[in-house]
C-alpha cells in the first residue's frame, strides 16, 4: 500500500498446493504468476528453490529491502502515521464520552487495535511461511488467509482483494476530507482573529489549485524534504498546544465524568480514526531491518501504540478539562487567539497541506496503478489520464469537504465506516481462516469466539457510528432540528 512495500502476493489455485508442484514450476520457468480477474500476484521462485533447498522457509530471511528500518525508526514512522488531525479531536472526543469514559474507553479500544494487529501481523507471517514468499500486502494477506479456511470463505477470496481495496479507499479519501476542512477552518479562523471575513468555503477553494498540483508529484522523494520539515512542524506546534493546555484553568467543575449515551458512537468513531495506523503497519513490519523485534511483548508495536494511547488520552483529557463544552472539532480552534496560538494554527495547516498527498499517494495507488492503469498501457495518453484521476480524486474530496465542512462529524464518519472493519473485523476474520482446520479443543473454541466477539462488535460499531454521523451531519442542514453536536 505504500511506495515501498515490495507487492508480493500469491492466490492458491488448488493446483500449486505440494512442493513437487513448485519444483516443476520452478525447472520451467524463473517467475510463476497467477491471474485472477483483475489482480495479478507474482512469486518470485528463485525464493521458493532456496526455501526448497533449506527445509523451513523463513519469511524474513528472503526480504530484500533497499534501505531497511531500525527499530526506532519504525516506532517514529509509528508515531507519525498515528499523529495527525486525530489527536486534535480527542478534546471533543472525551466531551462526548465523558472525562471518566473517556480515559477507560480510550484505553480499551487502544488495546483491542493493538491485540488486532498483532493478529494480522502473526497471520501475514504464518502465511508467506506456508506460500513461501517474503511478505504480502493486507488484501493478499486476506486473500490467502479466506483461500484457508472453510469453503464458503474460499468462495469469498476472489472478492476480499476488492472489498479492503474500498475500505481503504474510503478511508484515505475520508483522511484528504478531513485535511481540506482542516486547513479552511484554521485559516479562517487565523484571518478572522486579525479582522479579515474569509468563509472557510472560500480557503478552501483558494487551496484547491495548490493542493491538485502538489498531488502532481508522482515520486514521494521529491516531498521527502517537505515533509521531513512538516514533521518538525508538527512536533513545534504540538509543544505550542501543550502550552496553551496547562496555561489554561484546568478544572472538574462543569465537566461531566460520563457523557450523553447518544453521542458515544461518535467518541467511538473518532477514538478509532486517531489510534488506527492499519494503513502504515503492515510496510513498516515489511520494511524493517529486524522484523522479529516488531511483535512481541517489549516489541516495537506494543512500545508505539501504548505511547500512542497516553498521548491521546491526555489530549483528550486535559483538552476537554480545559475547554470543557466550548472545544471544537480540533483543539486548535479553542487555543485562542495570541500570536503563538495563530503561528501554530499556520504551521499546522503547512505540515497537513503536505500531508495530504502522501495520504492521497494511496488513495491514487489503488484508484490509477491497480484498477485504471492497465487499462490504459498501450494508450499514447496514458500520463494525461492518470493526472486527470488524480485531479478527479482531490475535486471529489474537496467537493465533500466543502458541501459538508464539519471536521468532528467526518472524522467520526470515517473512523466508524473504514476502521471497524480495517482494523478489527478484517483481522478477526483473517485468523479464523488462517487457522480454521487447526481449530480444535478448547483453545480452538476459544479463537472461534473471540473473533466472532470482535467481528459483532466492530460490525455493530459500523453501523451504530455510521448512521449516528449521519444522522448528525443531517441535523446539521435541518434547521428544524435542535442540533447538540459542536463544532
Amino acid at each position: 500500500m505504500s511506495g515501498g512495500e515490495k507487492n508480493y502476493g500469491f492466490v492458491d489455485d488448488g493446483r500449486t498446493n505440494s512442493v513437487s508442484s513448485f519444483s516443476a514450476a520452478i525447472s520451467s520457468t524463473e517467475q510463476l504468476t497467477h491471474k485472477d480477474k483483475d489482480n495479478t500476484y507474482t512469486v518470485e521462485l528463485k525464493d521458493l528453490k532456496k526455501s526448497l533447498e533449506a527445509g523451513e522457509y523463513d519469511p524474513f530471511k528472503y526480504r530484500e529491502i533497499e534501505h531497511p528500518t531500525t527499530n526506532a525508526e519504525t516506532f517514529l514512522h509509528l508515531l507519525k502515521g498515528s499523529l495527525g488531525t486525530g489527536i486534535l479531536a480527542m478534546p471533543l472526543a472525551f466531551h462526548h464520552s465523558g472525562w471518566a469514559l473517556g480515559i477507560v474507553a480510550t484505553t480499551a479500544i487502544g488495546l483491542l487495535c493493538t491485540y488486532c494487529i498483532h493478529m494480522l501481523i502473526k497471520c501475514e507471517y504464518e502465511l508467506c511461511k506456508r506460500k513461501k514468499v517474503p511478505s504480502l500486502t493486507y488484501p493478499a494477506t486476506a486473500e490467502c488467509a479466506l483461500l484457508e479456511g472453510p469453503e464458503f470463505m474460499q468462495k469469498l477470496a476472489p472478492y476480499s482483494v476488492h472489498v479492503i481495496n474500498v475500505f481503504i479507499l474510503i478511508y484515505q479519501l475520508g483522511i484528504c476530507c478531513v485535511y481540506t476542512v482542516f486547513i479552511g477552518e484554521n485559516v479562517h479562523i487565523v484571518l478572522k482573529e486579525n479582522d479579515i471575513s474569509v468563509d472557510a468555503r472560500l480557503v478552501m477553494l483558494m487551496f484547491l489549485l495548490p493542493l491538485i498540483l502538489i498531488n502532481y508529484v508522482k515520486n514521494l522523494k521529491f516531498l521527502a524534504p517537505l515533509s521531513t520539515v512538516a514533521n518538525a512542524v508538527t512536533v513545534v506546534s504540538f509543544g505550542i498546544i501543550l502550552y496553551y493546555l496547562i496555561k489554561a484553568d484546568i478544572t472538574m467543575a462543569d465537566r461531566q465524568p460520563v457523557g450523553d449515551y447518544r453521542d458515544f458512537p461518535l467518541f467511538f468513531g473518532t477514538v478509532l480514526f486517531a489510534l488506527e495506523a492499519i494503513g502504515v503497519i503492515m510496510p513498516l513490519e515489511n520494511e524493517m531491518k529486524t522484523p522479529k523485534s516488531f511483535g512481541g511483548s517489549c516489541g516495537v508495536l506494543n512500545f508505539g501504540m501504548i505511547s500512542i494511547i497516553l498521548l491521546y488520552v491526555g489530549m483528550g483529557l486535559f483538552g476537554y478539562l480545559a475547554y470543557g463544552q466550548d472545544v471544537g472539532g480540533s483543539v486548535t480552534y479553542s487555543i485562542g487567539s495570541e500570536i503563538p496560538a495563530q503561528v501554530c494554527k499556520l504551521m499546522l495547516v503547512f505540515a497537513i497541506f503536505i500531508t495530504h498527498a502522501l495520504q492521497m499517494y494511496v488513495a491514487v495507488d489503488i484508484v490509477w496503478n491497480q484498477y485504471l492503469a492497465p487499462k490504459f498501457e498501450k494508450n499514447p495518453y496514458q500520463n494525461v489520464y492518470e493526472y486527470i484521476v488524480r485531479t478527479t480524486l482531490v475535486i471529489a474530496c474537496f467537493c465533500l469537504a466543502v458541501a459538508i465542512p464539519y471536521i468532528d462529524l467526518f472524522i467520526s464518519l470515517f473512523g466508524a465506516l473504514s476502521l471497524s472493519a480495517l482494523g478489527l473485523a478484517f483481522p478477526a476474520t483473517i485468523q479464523l481462516s488462517t487457522y480454521w482446520y487447526s481449530l480444535k479443543g478448547l483453545s480452538g473454541t476459544w479463537i472461534i469466539v473471540k473473533n466472532i466477539l470482535i467481528m459483532l462488535f466492530a460490525v455493530s460499531g459500523l453501523i451504530v457510528g455510521t448512521s449516528t454521523s449521519l444522522e448528525k451531519i443531517i441535523e446539521k442542514f435541518s434547521p428544524d432540528v435542535n442540533v447538540t453536536t459542536i463544532h
